[in-house]
């Protein structure tokens, strides 16, 4: 797997799984597991989303019903409305996010030839979490982000539809890949409070969902949904401290791991080293980026995908990352040695190689040389 799984015959959906703890090596185990894993998520849609959904709708047919108790002006934290409120909030922030997935890939725009039943079904008249967005974003949020100069950020190319009325609306019964994507991440914050989501989760799952809905063989493709909220879940769970701002500072932290990025370098090529330390180009001006989302912002889909192979196969997990991170400063150190501040920041944070091979190779020589 660290030498790159090849695409053929689900290979890499399989292998993924294993390395990202999903499935036992005990290959008799895993069609028991994955039943169970996968009906326990069709528990969390019920409970996290088609119930409150229910609840939502039927609180907007009958007025008798609405109680002081669970009136939506209630103060108290425990009412189901107060939740129902922090939980838009959270929902509004994921799906402003996942819209933005790729937007130079049609796939995240397409309708997954799977769309989840249990919350399309045309019977029921509950809200679902693309109904709630269209329904909480008020025009006026639309009128301020648009003229915060969103747009204006990234390249003409690659600027993303910014209202919701711009994207192309998918006939009933259908759902693109990034409201699935939504739907992943809006659950994972439902079950980790205590970290719920952060920008930047959206690139950790995008990788792992397009990997499994594009798997050749169908009846995985079919339960990619499931599949990719365990594993993600699972990847989070080993690089979570990236993104819980108060660890910052502690020997789990980003902090430490860019420090480390550094001193690594120091080790492999002191006068790189010494010339960056000179122009004050501080590893969080991009070593930030390229730890905490593992390089998934830097290379095309493909390119990233390839590199997860090592990283996921990575016996001590995720310490070749930081290697990979000094191989790419290596690879430009003539132009770095050359560039003043400003050149080089640009450099690094629109890293110019795009040759991951190369990059993933040199990793392995700074590794074999230790």
């Amino acid at each position: 797997c660290f030498t790159g799984i090849p695409f053929d015959g689900g290979l890499r959906c399989l292998c993924w799984k294993i390395l990202l703890n999903y499935l036992p090596l005990e290959k008799a185990l895993w069609s028991s597991l994955l039943k169970k894993q996968r009906d326990l998520y069709s528990q969390f849609l019920k409970e996290m989303i088609i119930q409150p959904g229910i609840a939502k709708a039927n609180l907007g047919v009958s007025r008798e019903d609405v109680t002081l108790e669970d009136h939506p002006l209630n103060p108290n934290p425990d009412s189901r409305w107060n939740t129902y409120f922090k939980d838009n909030e959270v929902l509004l922030q994921i799906d402003k996010d996942v819209r933005r997935l790729y937007p130079d890939m049609a796939f995240f725009q397409r309708p997954t030839d799977y769309p989840c039943l249990l919350i399309l079904d045309p019977q029921n008249e509950f809200e679902t979490l693309r109904k709630r967005v269209e329904q909480t974003t008020l025009k006026s949020q639309t009128v301020a982000r648009n003229r915060s100069g969103v747009t204006n950020v990234s390249s003409p190319l690659k600027t993303p539809p910014n209202s919701l009325s711009e994207y192309e609306v998918l006939p009933n019964g259908c759902e693109a890949h990034w409201e699935v994507v939504e739907r992943i991440l809006f659950i994972y914050a439902k079950l980790n409070p205590g970290i719920a989501y952060v920008q930047g989760m959206n690139e950790i799952v995008g990788p792992l969902y397009y990997t499994f809905a594009t798997d050749p063989n169908s009846e995985w493709k079919e339960h990619a949904e499931a599949d990719t909220f365990f594993c993600f879940t699972n990847l989070m769970a080993e690089i979570r401290d990236n993104f819980i701002k108060s660890l910052d500072d502690s020997q789990c932290g980003i902090i430490y791991k860019m420090e480390k990025v550094y001193s690594t370098l120091k080790e492999k090529d002191v006068e790189l080293y010494l010339k960056l330390q000179e122009q004050n180009i501080k590893p969080q001006f991009f070593a930030f980026r390229w730890l905490t989302l593992l390089l998934s912002q830097e290379f095309l889909l493909p390119d990233v995908i390839r590199i997860w192979d090592s990283l996921f196969a990575d016996d001590k997990r995720f310490d070749f990352l930081l290697l990979v991170c000094c191989a790419m400063l290596t690879l430009i150190r003539d132009q770095l040695l050359e560039g003043d501040f400003t050149l080089n920041m640009r450099l690094l944070q629109d890293y110019p190689i795009s040759d991951v091979h190369l990059i993933l190779k040199k990793a392995k020589e700074l590794q074999d040389s230790k």
